[in-house]
């Protein structure tokens, strides 16, 4: 079943930003014990479900189908589209944020830098101070045209039936694999315990750094990079029948990596300028001179 993904496309932009997504996953999930702000003082919304995010899910779930994800493995897992530095890269990245933000002044390299500098303070290893730094960097998807809904967002196995722990459950109506038979019963195409390796993940910046990576990081760095966004499961264990034992392991790392990413944001920002030798000489010690994407 091919998905035609530019049928019914709306005339508005469905997020303002990319940081939209963001900042609703600290609505939908405070984290215990962090400082915590009135949810007014995020965003000055007369609607607390922001119609730019719904919008973003509403297109999000009904265009992200088996067959769709497949096609974006073929066209994007060749990685044959462009090839950059890392620092190039992530330089990219800056121009992807609308700097109307109210939420924070700082552009998506501080963002990183924030992350992986919290991470570094409690002592962690260098490869996960990297995968701080790195995590986003998936997002130069954007580079080639993919709309926002392809791009960041809740991930989701697709191929077999749609959790209603995933946010906006009700805009799968939309999908037509909810009405597919082949994918839309417990384990669709899938087999109990089967584990996270077997099973396709709705498409976007968490699978293609994964798989772009996936030579050059240790596991519970991929682990960290390919579910940060899998918040149905690491939140809501909602696909427990599909994980195996090796899985729970490894998402107790997942589970360590996410506060850094959600709760790093502070007005202060590092200095980039300070910091870039130590980023630098850490990129070369695991990472190419270029990576092809």
């Amino acid at each position: 079943m091919q998905t035609d993904q530019k049928l019914d496309t709306p005339k508005v932009n469905p997020l303002n930003n990319l940081e939209e997504w963001e900042d609703d996953l600290l609505r939908r999930y405070p984290e215990a014990g962090q400082p915590t702000r009135k949810q007014e003082e995020y965003r000055n919304y007369e609607n607390p479900e922001r119609d730019t995010v719904r919008e973003f899910y509403r297109l999000n779930h009904r265009y992200q189908t088996y067959d769709f994800v497949r096609e974006k493995e073929r066209e994007f897992l060749q990685f044959n589209k462009k090839e950059m530095s890392v620092w190039n890269a992530l330089e990219y990245l800056n121009t992807l944020i609308d700097d109307s933000d109210p939420d924070t002044d700082l552009d998506q390299l501080q963002h990183l830098m924030q992350t992986s500098e919290a991470i570094r303070a409690d002592g962690h290893p260098d490869w996960f101070v990297l995968t701080g730094f790195l995590h986003d960097l998936g997002k130069v998807l954007c580079l080639f045209g993919e709309p926002q809904w392809a791009v960041v967002g809740d991930t989701f196995p697709v191929g077999c039936q749609f959790s209603d722990k995933i946010v906006y459950p009700e805009f799968f109506a939309d999908n037509p694999d909810t009405y597919d038979e082949q994918y839309n019963t417990k384990y669709g195409v899938y087999e109990p315990g089967c584990g996270l390796r077997k099973v396709h993940m709705s498409w976007g910046h968490d699978e293609y750094l994964y798989q772009m990576l996936k030579d050059y990081l240790p596991e519970p760095a991929l682990y960290m990079i390919r579910y940060h966004s899998f918040y149905a499961q690491h939140r809501e264990h909602a696909y427990e029948h599909l994980l195996d034992d090796h899985d729970r392991e490894m998402f107790a790392w997942v589970n360590k990596f996410n506060p850094y990413d959600l709760y790093s944001k502070c007005p202060t920002p590092p200095d980039v300028a300070r910091l870039k030798p130590y980023y630098e000489d850490l990129i070369a010690k695991y990472l190419p001179a270029t990576l092809k994407l």
